[in-house]
């Protein structure tokens, strides 16, 4: 997904939420996410994650801040206050003045052997479709991704799950339980839902990490029409 950007070629400017931004509004609109607080400080970091329950993923969160694993501004598996402290502060550390105005954000670590892709994008011809996918390590070497008009409901979700190749990843896996479709389906429909939003371009969850059969969402990033553009 892109950055800010301003071109009259490529139509509307767009912005991308803060990954907070982004969480709120799919959380709001359906979407199972992971547990996560934002800290402006770090000792504000390591109390929140220490509440939260240890271990944790620190990263650093802003509007201009789209993609943080390129830039190394994603801390995981940190397992004490002390080690999100840290992280807390090195992450503030790295942060730009092109950044803009920034905080951070600590989630829950969650671990899983399945990872799946989903979000909501406006295709030029068919308009706004949903789609799914595998991810993780597996999603460059299978490439299975299937879409379906928006908005959907239970049965187009269904059928959207049904369209991918590697069911295998469905059902019951490695000693975990088969995903829950209808927590699934729900997401699903979640994301088709929230393409009645013109301002909504595009929404990105990536991954879903499957756990206990549940997939949720670790990250999510959202494009919206700029409106500041008009101001």
């Amino acid at each position: 997904m892109a950055d800010d950007r301003d071109d009259s070629t490529d139509g509307p400017a767009t912005r991308t939420l803060s990954e907070a931004d982004s969480r709120r509004l799919v959380a709001d609109a359906g979407v199972v996410v992971s547990d996560w607080a934002t800290a402006s400080d770090p000792d504000a970091a390591a109390e929140v994650a220490v509440a939260m329950g240890l271990p944790v993923v620190a990263k650093l969160c802003g509007d201009s801040i789209a993609h943080k694993t390129e830039r190394g501004l994603v801390r995981l598996s940190l397992a004490s206050g002390a080690d999100v402290h840290a992280a807390a502060t090195d992450l503030l550390a790295a942060a730009t003045a092109d950044d803009g105005p920034v905080e951070l954000l600590v989630s829950t670590m969650l671990r899983g052997n399945r990872e799946l892709i989903a979000g909501m994008v406006r295709d030029p011809q068919f308009g706004p479709c949903v789609m799914l996918g595998v991810g993780g390590v597996l999603a460059e070497a299978v490439a299975d991704v299937a879409f379906r008009l928006a908005p959907l409901d239970d049965l187009d979700a269904g059928d959207l799950m049904d369209d991918l190749g590697t069911q295998a990843l469905l059902g019951p896996f490695r000693g975990e339980p088969a995903v829950d479709r209808d927590a699934l389906a729900g997401t699903l429909c979640a994301l088709g839902a929230l393409a009645a939003d013109p301002r909504i371009v595009s929404v990105d969850l990536n991954p879903l990490i499957v756990v206990d059969g549940v997939a949720v969402a670790v990250d999510a990033l959202v494009e919206v029409l700029d409106d500041r553009a008009d101001a």
